[in-house]
């Protein structure tokens, strides 16, 4: 029974080292050592539609509009919609001031979410490319030209451009999440080598307009859809230098709520389309969204079930677990410690990464109960903070 202990307790352990470090390493391997998958590129014009998603954006919308309509893209085949998701901040009155430049405001009533949004803003477009954007994100002059280039290979369906942060000395948040974020951006790099990168992004991605579904309300869009696109036998393609400039939310606490909502409501949209799991369908992405989407929303159960398993051998004489519980008791205390702080965004880097981690999982733990319990939060907050789809 000691020796069940010790195997189940090891492998909660590993299994946060093995989705943080050990998957990175091993993408990096395969793509460096083994034949990656490649694709064609070639400079094209087809006409593209960018979709930005409103929540009572007043304070970016016009420097948005402005950034769109400035961009290197023929107009003649460049349209824009704003869909405001019943905003009552002035925003719909701004986007009207751009209808003579070729702008379309399509409002939607009842805070429904911004999924339903683009499902309602989708119904009437023609162009044979879309372009999904948040208020806040402004894009580099080319960014369009270098998304759209990657869809002459027929076998791409989606194309996940990089958002890139603008106030990453702001604060302890916009560090953290900083760092974290040019993690993800390797690892999307490497995941489009191998076979396709995991999921979208709400600031700058972009689909064959034929491939879209309509999505449920719970979904979130630029998660669930690339999915879909997988599921039909396509790839989704990460491109570093169509790039996008977007501030962090520069704060802890809007910053690890947002955990909460991502994990809630990504769980139920994999669920959703449960056949991306299966390596028969469709081949390394399998290996691809489980370590880097299933395993790391179930980290925090992982690791609670290695502290209690930990704490248990440790009072049963193990050394080697009475090591690991005392730097699991010290990192929940420092966290705690950062947690009575009055303002979290000028912890010490000391305090602030334990404090990010520990709650960002705590958070995490939150959505999976209300996923399973059947909760799903589906309004979503002004850009200003960062997007809910990473």
């Amino acid at each position: 029974m000691m020796m069940f202990l010790i195997l189940v307790t090891i492998a909660c352990l590993l299994i946060p080292v093995y989705v943080y470090f050990g998957y990175p390493a091993l993408l990096w391997f395969l793509t460096r050592f083994r034949p990656t998958v490649t694709h064609r590129r070639e400079d094209q014009t087809p006409n593209v539609t960018l979709i930005i998603s409103c929540y009572n954006e007043a304070a970016v919308i016009r420097e948005k509009l402005n950034n769109a309509l400035a961009l290197d893209y023929p107009r003649e085949r460049f349209n824009v919609i704003a869909v405001s998701d019943g905003s009552d901040d002035g925003t719909d009155d701004i986007v009207r001031e751009f209808s003579g430049q070729g702008v379309t405001l399509i409002r939607q009533e009842g805070r429904l979410g911004k999924t339903m949004g683009l499902n309602l803003a989708m119904e009437g477009v023609t162009s044979e490319i879309v372009v999904f954007s948040d208020a806040n994100a402004m894009y580099a002059s080319d960014a369009i030209r270098k998304l759209v280039r990657n869809f002459a290979d027929a076998e791409v369906g989606y194309v996940v451009g990089a958002a890139l942060y603008t106030d990453s000395e702001a604060g302890a948040s916009a560090k953290n999440e900083n760092l974290y974020w040019r993690y993800e951006l390797a690892i999307k790099s490497m995941e489009s080598r191998l076979h396709s990168v995991v999921g979208g992004d709400g600031a700058i991605y972009s689909i064959r307009t034929g491939l879209w579904e309509p999505l449920h309300p719970q979904d979130i869009n630029d998660f669930v859809n690339p999915l879909q696109i997988i599921a039909k036998g396509f790839r989704g393609i990460f491109d570093s230098e169509a790039r996008c400039y977007e501030e962090t939310a520069g704060d802890f606490d809007r910053e690890v709520a947002r955990k909460e909502r991502i994990v809630n409501r990504s769980i139920r949209g994999l669920m959703r389309v449960g056949e991306v799991m299966n390596p028969r369908k469709t081949g390394a992405f399998a290996f691809e969204v489980i370590s880097h989407k299933l395993l790391r929303w179930l980290i925090p159960l992982f690791m609670l079930l290695g502290f209690a398993g930990s704490l248990v051998l440790a009072f049963s004489g193990y050394k080697v677990f009475q090591l690991m519980s005392f730097f699991a008791v010290a990192l929940l205390g420092l966290a705690f410690i950062g947690s009575m702080a009055p303002d979290k965004n000028r912890l010490p880097v000391w305090l602030a990464t334990p404090f990010y981690f520990v709650a960002v999982n705590w958070y995490a733990v939150r959505g999976i109960v209300k996923a399973l319990q059947g909760q799903t939060q589906i309004t979503w907050e002004s850009a200003r903070p960062r997007q809910e789809n990473r």
